[in-house]
């Protein structure tokens, strides 16, 4: 077991898909365990961050790119500010459970366990994809030619969406 780690980490591509994964595993859970909720969202930034440099290992550049500018910074930045604009009374609470960051390191410890053993005992195909030069170009002749009607309802969807969110705020200032 211990040489399939060894073997695993001793390509420089596979080491960093193991930090920017531990990264996003322990954003998420740094997420969930902290009370305070700015905390909370910069957690997520990590995980957002992290996850974008996983598709970077994937060779998704265009992905990579999509998730730093509407997850990590859009997201977040909206978080942030919505935040900012309620009330929060600054009360410390103690920790009901105090067994429970022990239990949560297990738990992820064993799920990590798990996953990493049922990766190294698959068997996955072998073959030859084709390499395509520019992953953005594909996307937008993918995105403007087979999908084009999906893509103008989503459009529609959000413009439907954003209407409906200005009238429900322009209801509850009045």
């Amino acid at each position: 077991m211990l040489s399939n780690v060894v073997t695993f980490l001793s390509s420089g591509e596979n080491l960093v898909f193991f930090v920017c994964a531990l990264l996003a595993i322990g954003g998420a859970i740094f997420m969930l365990s902290y009370t305070k909720v700015v905390h909370m969202v910069l957690a997520l930034a990590l995980t957002f961050v992290s996850l974008a440099g996983l598709y970077v290992v994937l060779q998704a550049e265009f992905v990579a790119v999509v998730q730093i500018l509407i997850y990590a910074g859009a997201i977040s930045i909206l978080m942030i500010f919505g935040i900012m604009m309620t009330k929060h009374h600054n009360e410390e609470e103690e920790p009901k459970r105090p067994w429970h960051n022990g239990l949560l390191f297990i738990g992820a410890a064993g799920l990590f366990g798990i996953i990493f053993y049922v990766i190294q005992r698959t068997e996955l195909p072998t073959g030859e994809f084709p390499k395509v030069e520019d992953n953005t170009m594909e996307i937008g002749k993918l995105l403007f030619n087979l999908h084009v009607l999906p893509f103008e309802l989503m459009s529609l969807l959000l413009t439907v969406a954003f209407i409906g969110a200005i009238i429900v705020a322009k209801r509850e200032e009045d």
